[in-house]
């Protein structure tokens, strides 16, 4: 597997490779590392990982400052690859996106036979689009989608993240055949319900993830100084990195609720898990006026699978997969009815109780066993061919 992300916190890469693991298949990630202290290789739960480049920080701003490291990840992933497979010929190469065209890291294998699986984590023209403000008409979303197009057609398996995005992706960039769709589903055996413990009997409101400006940080900090007229005590931690950390500090520190919101730094899959079920709700502010509309969030079936209410913005593609039983649902960018969900949601016990028993299902249903033989079966198919 091929992945620019962090592999100990990126849940979509680790339950594939853990799936892989634990039946005998012999698996290796190439990957980022976070900071010095983390190793350069690792074998976590039977899968080996090796952090082949570092990135201490998502400072990214401009589209140079995020192309240029992807591209030498690229470069060093495709030697990697191509060393640890003189070694042990791959059967498969599965690499994740963003950016697309790291699937090309698989062709020493792929000359070789090897199989090759695209997974779509987020849908990438719409993505940078979003991320540096540029039109749907411009050169540089016009590149990505041929770069989406000649990446599809190298993989022999795309796997896209949401059934919003297939049709998107069919439509302009590959067969239907060749696709499934793969949501981020929980693994339940580290996102499960625990005994709640809080030590400053504080209400505490959550929000895990990417510090970007879709994910809508600052209309939650907006809405909490509302709520704080109403809940004096009420807490706002957050943790994550990204390019909008800065500036949602800076508003935190202009609206004078340093005491009221915390930042803690990202924590791996199995830390963060214990974070999020001591909350006493998840929030998901994400803006529908941007690529958040139809970006799938773990996050809520996550805070589902802890048992913890969470409060969502109102997207298009939040409203596809879930409905006003199992999340609390307000206006996407209202800061007043957001701060009113979170007061319903808190002072209410009976309807907390109710919703989180209902998504507790829900997340059951939904689960990553669920679906776990459905990756297997098409991995085995692949490798069939071979």
């Amino acid at each position: 597997m091929v992945t620019h992300s962090f592999y100990e916190s990126d849940n979509r890469v680790i339950r594939y490779a853990e799936a892989l693991a634990q039946r005998g298949d012999s698996v290796e990630v190439f990957a980022l590392r976070r900071n010095p202290e983390v190793p350069r290789e690792e074998i976590i739960s039977g899968v080996r990982v090796f952090r082949i480049q570092d990135r201490f920080g998502k400072g990214q701003k401009s589209r140079s400052s995020f192309l240029l490291p992807v591209l030498r990840f690229l470069i060093k992933s495709s030697w990697w690859v191509m060393r640890r497979h003189r070694a042990q010929s791959f059967d498969l190469v599965h690499a994740h996106n963003i950016p697309d065209f790291l699937v090309f890291a698989a062709w020493y294998p792929k000359l070789f036979g090897a199989k090759v699986i695209l997974d779509i984590h987020d849908i990438v023209p719409e993505f940078f689009a979003s991320k540096f403000g540029s039109s749907q008409a411009s050169n540089l979303v016009r590149g990505l989608r041929l770069a989406e197009k000649i990446s599809a057609g190298f993989a022999d398996h795309v796997i896209i993240s949401n059934h919003l995005w297939l049709d998107k992706y069919i439509s302009r960039s590959a067969r239907r055949e060749k696709c499934s769709v793969f949501i981020n589903h929980v693994d339940s055996r580290v996102f499960r319900p625990r005994s709640r413990t809080n030590d400053t009997g504080n209400p505490i409101v959550l929000f895990p993830g990417g510090l970007e400006w879709h994910q809508g940080l600052d209309i939650a900090i907006r809405a909490l100084q509302k709520l704080r007229c109403r809940i004096p005590n009420v807490e706002f931690h957050i943790y994550g990195d990204g390019i909008m950390k800065p500036e949602l500090e800076q508003l935190v520190k202009d609206l004078g609720l340093e005491r009221s919101v915390q930042f803690f730094s990202p924590l791996r899959l199995h830390e963060i898990a214990d974070v999020m079920a001591r909350a006493d709700l998840g929030v998901v502010p994400k803006r529908a006026n941007s690529f958040g509309d139809e970006a799938y969030s773990t996050k809520i079936m996550e805070f589902m699978s802890v048992g913890v209410p969470t409060v969502v913005s109102s997207t298009k593609i939040d409203r596809y997969y879930f409905d006003d039983s199992v999340v609390r649902f307000f206006e996407s960018g209202n800061v007043d009815a957001l701060a009113e969900a979170m007061y319903e949601i808190l002072k209410n016990p009976q309807i907390r109780c109710d919703m989180v028993a209902r998504a507790l299902k829900y997340a059951s249903l939904n689960s990553w066993e669920n679906r776990r033989s459905d990756y297997l079966r098409l991995v085995d198919s692949l490798c069939a061919r071979k």
